[in-house]
């Protein structure tokens, strides 16, 4: 079975983005921006870790997990489910259901080829389905 290539860390709030981004290179032995991307969610308190090279990612949670640093910020890390569609929430009212598609198709995104966009307008939020579950960026 196809695993994901996104980590999900939660309750990231005591840890500093800069710092978080280290950490997860000296975890992974991986270079942030050249092997893998984070893009953290503060509103959530939530980081998500998407490798751009190829890793074990569950590997990957499991040495996090372990990792005394992860341990005292008391972070989780999870893989981030493969599923077909996503919601996308606080899609500005300008945005067109293209730009949506061609965003999500960025492979720099971690995304994939788009086979729909539904804009909900009036909740500011979008659903974008994917051709394959390799697109859940």
């Amino acid at each position: 079975a196809e695993t994901s290539s996104s980590v999900v860390f939660e309750n990231i709030k005591g840890c500093q983005p800069n710092f978080l981004r280290m950490l997860l290179e000296n975890i992974s032995g991986l270079a942030v921006d050249d092997d893998f991307t984070v893009e953290v969610i503060p509103e959530i308190n939530v980081a998500v870790a998407t490798f751009i090279k190829r890793i074990d990612t569950e590997e990957f949670v499991k040495k996090c997990t372990r990792h005394k640093r992860v341990k005292e910020f008391k972070m989780t890390a999870r893989v981030l489910e493969l599923t077909q569609s996503v919601k996308v929430e606080n899609v500005p009212a300008s945005v067109s259901t293209d730009y949506i598609a061609v965003y999500f198709e960025s492979a720099r995104n971690g995304g994939g080829p788009v086979s729909d966009v539904q804009l909900f307008p009036e909740e500011n939020s979008a659903i974008v389905t994917f051709c394959d579950r390799k697109g859940n960026a």
